[in-house]
């Protein structure tokens, strides 16, 4: 495909292309609340911009700027802690050869940082909402793309209601996969994509939103089905065994860019689809890249996000402690054939209406919910069973650390008592601010 220019349109399926000889790594986001000690506001731009100076220092990184402004740090081994749209705190790992060592990075990096936030008077808070401010509190930063999707998302109507909360108050601890081929991107795809919403259920945790219980256990899920669902939620397409590369493309190629770069800055993009825009142009003279698509592949936010990694994104995140236990249950379910192989079977019959309705349930109900005709405790159970064979099973083969075994061992308790982090949350809440603030803040020795 061309566009009006007359140059050669970017290769689409290239994005999904693995590289030759990859290995099956693990890489981790955690998004953490940069949270004022006494205000319990999320920090300001200016006290956000004081604790990344003390970053760089302190890390010896590299400064990441929007324009002109520091909005995150590069760290040397590729690693980066980076300031989300709403003041939130990311860290992203490097790819790790296995769960145990990525987790201990990101443990020992996130525990640092900590460390530097407290100096400022921030405290680093983990879960999947930051709980204290509205969304007429957010701090937004000062990143150019900002604004641009807070128009793109206000014109959506009822569509974009929750956005600013999406943009500005939730938390997550994502997991990157890789895949080696792209017959091995749609098995692991679909595997990821039928099992997300019984993991999401052993890791509900934000039943508090703007100083209110909600009633729900997962604020968070509720807010992200209004936050543009035609590039959100359940890839249905993926369901079918007959899915292949070409379906992905035609999804994500079907959806308008929200936001491009052009002469190194963000302007909004035109309201129309990727794929018009590679036949017939942006209407400017210009046509898309390979680069605007990598941009329109980050401004898609399904449950199961493919770029070049494969992102599971449905799940709150975790108190800290507990914060590796997504990377490992799907990292021994994706990485073991036999226990791939397996899950996939087990949930094979799911369509993507009962997936969808599923979320809608776990998010108020938690484990207690229904996917298609099972409980989901049940289906949890079985999960966590065939996660640990496939770590195991990885142990003895040396491609995996002994320790990441134990890092189950805190949903195993959720899926057996029933009691969900969103429970311990609300108990929290209910002794008082300050307790809850320093039982799900990421502790400074």
């Amino acid at each position: 495909m061309s566009g009006n220019t007359g140059a050669p349109g970017p290769d689409l399926r290239q994005a999904f292309e693995a590289p030759p000889g990859r290995d099956e790594a693990v890489g981790l986001e955690v998004e953490v609340g940069l949270i004022h000690s006494g205000s319990r506001n999320n920090a300001s731009y200016p006290q956000a911009l004081a604790f990344l100076v003390d970053i760089v220092r302190h890390f010896d990184g590299e400064p990441l700027l929007d324009g002109a402004n520091l909005v995150g740090v590069g760290l040397g081994d590729g690693g980066a802690f980076t300031l989300e749209t709403g003041g939130a705190l990311e860290y992203s790992s490097p790819p790790f050869p296995t769960v145990a060592a990525a987790v201990s990075n990101a443990h020992r990096r996130l525990e640092m940082a900590a460390c530097v936030g407290a100096s400022h008077g921030l405290v680093l808070f983990t879960g999947g909402i930051t709980p204290f401010v509205s969304a007429a509190g957010i701090a937004w930063n000062p990143k150019p793309r900002v604004r641009i999707m807070r128009e793109y998302f206000r014109g959506l109507g009822r569509d974009g209601a929750h956005a600013d909360e999406v943009m500005g108050l939730i938390l997550s601890a994502q997991t990157s996969l890789d895949y080696t081929d792209t017959d091995d991107l749609m098995t692991k795809l679909r595997l990821l994509v039928r099992a997300s919403p019984v993991v999401a259920a052993l890791f509900v945790n934000s039943p508090i939103a703007a100083r209110q219980q909600t009633g729900a256990l997962s604020r968070r899920m509720q807010y992200w089905r209004c936050f543009d669902p035609s590039r959100c939620g359940v890839l249905g397409f993926a369901l079918d065994p007959g899915a292949g590369v070409e379906d992905l493309i035609d999804w994500a190629a079907s959806l308008p860019m929200i936001y491009r770069v052009v002469a190194g800055d963000h302007v909004a993009a035109p309201p129309v689809s990727f794929r018009h825009a590679v036949e017939r142009g942006f209407g400017d003279g210009t046509s898309p890249t390979s680069a605007d698509w990598a941009l329109h592949l980050s401004q898609v936010w399904p449950h199961v996000r493919v770029r070049h990694t494969l992102e599971t994104r449905l799940a709150d995140a975790p108190p800290w402690p507990s914060f590796g236990a997504g990377a490992a249950l799907w990292a021994g379910l994706a990485y073991d054939p036999d226990a791939r192989k397996t899950a996939n079977d087990l949930l094979s019959g799911l369509s993507a209406a009962e997936i969808d309705r599923a979320c809608v349930d776990v998010a108020v109900k938690g484990l207690s919910a229904m996917i298609g005709p099972y409980l989901v405790q049940d289906v949890a159970r079985e999960l966590l069973r065939l996660s640990r064979n496939g770590l195991h099973t990885r142990v003895l083969a040396g491609k995996e650390a002994p320790e990441a075994l134990a890092l189950l061992d805190p949903i195993d308790e959720v899926c057996d008592t029933m009691q969900t982090f969103a429970d311990h949350a609300l108990d929290a809440w209910n002794r008082g601010e300050q307790h809850f603030l320093s039982t799900f803040s990421i502790p400074v020795d």
